[in-house]
């Protein structure tokens, strides 16, 4: 990573994830990083409008009706030209393509609301609700080829409460999330690990 570690942010939706690492950055939380870019498939997502309101530059790239392999070759290089350090999806609700993965080896960060193996995919909160766990919570892992499935940097836990619903318990998590994924991006731009197999290893200083 160089000094100072540019993000770009894909999103889809509201964003919520991407203005807790802004304001990680400026709180100075989070040290040594800038977003370079937030990128949307989605034209009308209400993250952009709060990335322009921060003076962060925006792109969008519509996906409807395009294939992915098309469609993620015009993200990459908008990356590429933003001169990108590491990606981290937030809210992005769609697969990369297995070329987009393999142009950014282990530089694509993902945040999943379950605590993985556990509910990959869509409406993980509501899987887990139903499902009767005790224990819920959040997982930042790097992307891969397959979902959900890439080498887990951090993970939070949260007990499902007797009251819980599946909106409160969605909200809980999504709490632990906007902590989870800054802590989660400093650990990776410090440098100081290494992957071995599936387990992300701290360095011991």
């Amino acid at each position: 990573m160089s000094a100072v570690t540019r993000l770009g942010i894909l999103i889809s939706g509201r964003g919520s994830n991407f203005l807790a690492i802004a304001e990680s950055i400026r709180e100075g939380r989070l040290k040594g990083v800038e977003i370079a870019v937030v990128i949307s498939n989605v034209p009308d997502a209400a993250g952009l409008e709060k990335a322009r309101a921060l003076g962060i530059p925006t792109a969008v790239f519509d996906s409807k009706g395009r294939k992915r392999a098309e469609h993620d070759a015009d993200v990459a290089a908008c990356l590429k030209e933003q001169k990108v350090d590491l990606i981290c999806l937030a809210g992005y609700m769609r697969l990369l393509s297995p070329q987009f993965v393999a142009a950014f080896p282990n530089r694509i960060l993902n945040i999943h609301p379950s605590l993985l193996p556990a509910f990959p995919g869509l409406e993980a909160q509501e899987q887990a609700f139903a499902y009767g766990v005790k224990v819920a919570g959040c997982t930042v892992h790097f992307v891969d080829e397959e979902l959900d499935h890439g080498a887990i940097v951090l993970q939070r836990a949260i007990p499902v409460l007797e009251e819980d619903d599946p909106h409160m318990l969605t909200m809980r998590i999504l709490a632990e999330e906007h902590k989870a994924y800054p802590e989660a991006i400093a650990m990776v731009v410090s440098g100081e690990y290494e992957i071995r197999g599936r387990r992300f290893v701290k360095r011991s200083s």
